[in-house]
């Protein structure tokens, strides 16, 4: 059976480049670096970074990962200072939840979610 989310895999055709990114936006060093493969925890959950030459804009879109922040609107606005683009306006789904996303500077959809409603706690297995 399945047991939930354990990694997001993030496509990026310069790896240097984009672990020295993601260690600003995410505030931590990678748990995992290799030429091939660059892992974080964040709050036991995988965010893994590979190196992929395909072009930027020829990204499929069709799956947003949410990474959960306490603060959306600061979250928010740092991956936007950080030089990410915006794909999605930060905005309340309704009952308090608030989404956004952007795009990385490789391409890819970053999505950040704050949902008071859920808790890891009753959530793992």
């Amino acid at each position: 059976m399945f047991l939930g989310l354990r990694t997001a895999i993030y496509h990026v055709n310069d790896i240097s480049d984009a672990k020295k990114w993601y260690t600003n936006v995410l505030n931590k060093e990678p748990y995992f670096d290799q030429p091939y493969y660059v892992g974080y925890n964040i709050s036991g959950y995988e965010l893994g970074l590979v190196p992929d030459k395909t072009e930027i804009n020829s990204k499929i879109e069709g799956v947003v990962t949410y990474w959960g922040v306490k603060d959306a609107k600061e979250s928010f606005q740092k991956l936007v200072d950080c030089g990410a683009s915006i794909h999605e306006k930060l905005q309340n789904v309704g009952e308090g939840i608030l989404v956004a996303a952007v795009k990385d500077p490789f391409g890819n959809v970053f999505g950040i979610i704050k949902n008071p409603h859920f808790s890891l706690k009753n959530n793992i297995n």
